[in-house]
């Protein structure tokens, strides 16, 4: 397939008439435009209708296994560099592992990181985006440097530093939707090749052997026509292996499914794609008629990434369908650990905890913290003297609520708590209580109020004048007690609300911090901010100042 790529017009800047240098393992559709000294690494991805211009910045630099989606622009001024890792100047440097999405811009001089995400329509102008940043749509980057791992939500105009170096970190799920972007354009990267190749999609058609190939390059392979696997699981095991991660399956059958009790399957040390995709159609086959997952395994961080499940009791799931908000659809629920919260949210779930606690589980296991349960009696209550529940050393979210509900089950008529450890420096950041001798925890309700409210955006400041224990009668208990422990574990508060429309896109905005070590003042600056954001969702914050990174987001009036 023909590449439209065309060197550079002499101009009064430049008459190098520099050309393209295009990696042979790239595909770069013909509908597309590369024009100059543009370098494209290695399993790059372009897709048609975009346009990469090094005709005034120059040069570019797009790195290995990254995607350039749809309608995507890359130019940039003749004036202005930025730095990039090979520690020379570039108008555009756009690392490996980096996805630019439909209808982007990146204008240099323009930085983006390895492993970073520029979600629909945004822009990026004069500025760095640090390694590993999500950027989701319809934002403004411009004449900042956001530090590596931040999270840029949709809408957001950032054009300040301050505004830049206050963004929240990028929590678990978001760096495993990003790596999936990334896996699923691989997919479609070779696909494109092998329809473009007759030797190949003759394969493909005939489907004329099951042996497998190395194919540590992302070569022209067959792997995909080979396999009884989806494309997409295909690809999926290949990102993996090449991002340096070992890959493990799991099994569980109906039954156990629901109690999230899953199994290991034989383990897989294989380091090819053919090998370890031999593994698992074996443990396919050793465990027809169970649930299966894959998942990968980052040895250092000694955690997982990317849990999809690959088959189901009737049958293999094959290249289950994305919406590209994070999740899979209700095919495809256990994807990962956020499509499992939203699908308990709904109602798939058994219905024993609140969304909020699930929440919970799930932003305490993403920022490395372990998951605790404790009970205790009406009588020993009023003393404190509560006990643990079994230990949970899990570390998926589904794994961890069906230890909660577990401990609930086992102590029905008491008082049981969930609780957050920080195993580093080995204290709790979060106790919540999850049941009471009545039943589960609810929801938290919304509220109503006539008091005034501070101005949007300043920051709410009282005297730390008492230290008695907060009350309020339109904060819930259990959000009363959060905000006790957040304020006597040293954390900072501050509050978020968003519209029903933003909610949606999760667009959250600030409200303020709440500048007080007094509980009884906080829980009166929550309630104004209740009543400034009436009929908005409203969230209380915990935020670990030394860390800079949140532990607790609780959701505290809804519409």
């Amino acid at each position: 397939m023909a590449v439209r790529s065309t060197a550079a017009p002499p101009t009064p800047w430049s008459k190098s008439l520099a050309e393209p240098n295009i990696d042979e393992t790239a595909f770069v559709h013909p509908f597309s435009n590369i024009i100059g000294n543009v370098f494209v690494g290695a399993n790059v991805m372009v897709a048609p209708g975009t346009s990469i211009r090094a005709d005034e910045g120059t040069p570019f630099y797009i790195g290995e296994n990254t995607n350039i989606q749809d309608g995507v622009v890359i130019h940039g001024l003749e004036q202005g560099r930025v730095i990039g890792d090979d520690q020379n100047e570039y108008s555009v440097w756009i690392g490996t592992n980096a996805s630019i999405t439909h209808m982007a811009l990146i204008h240099g001089p323009a930085y983006v990181g390895d492993n970073s995400f520029i979600g629909f329509r945004s822009t990026v102008f004069n500025a760095r985006v640090g390694a590993g940043c999500i950027v989701m749509m319809h934002a403004l980057i411009q004449d900042v440097e956001i530090p590596p791992g931040k999270y840029v939500p949709s809408g957001a105009i950032i054009t300040t530093q301050q505004q830049a170096d206050r963004l929240p970190d990028v929590q678990a799920h978001d760096k495993q939707f990003a790596h999936h972007v990334v896996g699923i354009n691989q997919a479609l990267r070779s696909g494109y090749i092998c329809a473009g190749d007759s030797m190949c999609i003759n394969t493909v058609r005939k489907e004329l052997t099951k042996s497998y190939t190395s194919n540590n390059g992302f070569e022209r392979s067959n792997d995909v026509a080979r396999s009884s696997l989806g494309v997409e699981t295909v690809e999926q095991v290949r990102y993996l292996l090449n991002q340096g991660y070992k890959i493990g399956t799991e099994h569980v059958d109906q039954r156990r499914f629901r109690t999230g009790s899953w199994q290991s399957c034989t383990p897989i040390e294989a380091r090819s794609v053919g090998d370890a995709i031999a593994a698992l159609e074996d443990c396919l086959t050793s465990h027809s008629g169970d649930y299966v997952r894959l998942f990968g395994i980052d040895p250092k961080g000694k955690r997982r990434v990317l849990e999809t499940i690959i088959q189901r009791p009737d049958g293999v799931v094959n290249n289950p369908p994305t919406n590209f908000k994070g999740h899979t659809n209700q095919t495809n629920r256990s994807y990962n650990d956020k499509s499992y919260s939203n699908s308990y949210s709904n109602g798939s779930g058994s219905g024993k905890l609140s969304g909020e606690t699930v929440d919970q589980v799930q932003q305490l296991l993403g920022s490395g913290y372990k998951i605790g349960t404790e009970h205790v009696d009406e009588r020993r209550f009023r003393t404190g003297s509560w006990q643990s529940c079994q230990s949970i050393e899990v570390t998926s979210t589904r794994e961890a609520v069906s230890a909660l509900e577990q401990c609930m089950e086992n102590h029905p008529g008491e008082y049981v708590r969930l609780i957050g450890i920080d195993p580093k420096a080995k204290r709790r950041v979060l106790e919540s209580i999850i049941q009471r001798p009545n039943g589960p925890v609810g929801s938290s309700d919304s509220y109503k109020s006539t008091a005034s409210a501070p101005a949007s955006g300043v920051p709410v400041n009282y005297s730390a004048t008492s230290t008695g224990t907060a009350t309020s009668k339109r904060l819930s208990s259990d959000v009363v007690e959060q905000l006790q422990q957040l304020i006597n574990g040293g954390y900072n508060i501050s509050v978020e609300h968003v519209d029903q429309r933003r909610f949606r896109i999760n667009s959250w905005s600030s409200a303020g911090q709440i500048q007080t070590r007094s509980a009884q003042q906080a829980a009166a600056a929550l309630e104004n901010y209740l009543d400034q954001y009436q009929g908005e969702y409203v969230r209380l914050i915990g935020i670990e100042p030394k860390a800079k990174r949140r532990i607790v987001e609780t959701i505290i009036q809804r519409p």
